[in-house]
């Protein structure tokens, strides 16, 4: 067979071809010639594996972002700990640096049996400065969560430097006092003299009672 004779065929293959594609309804490709019916088979073949692949692909794409996500969460984790394994002596350095001014803070903080004779000191600062009690009175105690907090409404008169170093007294109390909501008066017809009133609060440990108390209330 010479190359005229299969350039005839070839071409007569393509008209065949052609001529089983044109005028094809689209509602009912069982009666479509042989070659489309296999065209189309192969399309739907080729369109679902697409498919089926660009699915598994989006999920194993899905799966690597997870997975290396969670590989850096784990080197930063990783460094972190390290981090405080390399500063462990110091951080055990610093935590007992704490605790030892907990300790100290704690001892300025007196126990029940102690307010009296707290109280006491604090009228002593305002007497030794020649100050004039018009008001001291311990209010209800009030109880936090680590710690009971007694507020003592104070009146005193006396001369403006006496004043001043009645507040400066009780700053240096060994226990701890803080005066709140101060107002200073100057007193009509006594040149230089004025009247002091606000809140002293002081703070104590809680007793036995009072830490059950806060347990139980917690855990209800």
């Amino acid at each position: 067979m010479n190359m005229a004779q299969l350039n005839e065929k070839f071409a007569d293959l393509q008209v065949r071809l052609k001529s089983q594609f044109s005028n094809l309804d689209p509602n009912d490709p069982s009666q479509w010639p042989i070659f489309p019916q296999v065209a189309l088979m192969v399309g739907i073949f080729l369109a679902a594996a697409a498919g089926l692949w660009f699915a598994l692909f989006q999920g194993v794409s899905e799966e690597l972002s997870i997975q290396q996500q969670k590989e850096i969460d784990l080197k930063a984790a990783y460094v972190d700990k390290l981090g405080q394994a390399v500063n462990l002596g110091e951080l055990k350095k610093q935590l007992e640096q704490v605790k030892q001014y907990v300790n100290q803070l704690e001892r300025q903080l007196p126990s029940k049996a102690e307010m009296d004779a707290l109280l006491s000191d604090i009228n002593q600062a305002g007497l030794g400065r020649s100050l004039q009690f018009e008001v001291f009175r311990p209010g209800q105690v009030v109880v936090k969560e680590y710690y009971a907090e007694l507020p003592i409404a104070i009146r005193v008169t006396g001369s403006y430097h006496d004043v001043g170093n009645f507040s400066a007294d009780i700053a240096n109390l060994s226990r701890i006092v803080t005066l709140n909501d101060l107002g200073l008066t100057p007193i009509k017809d006594r040149a230089g003299m004025l009247t002091l009133e606000g809140v002293a609060k002081t703070f104590r440990y809680l007793d036995a009672d009072e830490i059950a108390a806060q347990q139980k209330a917690v855990t209800k």
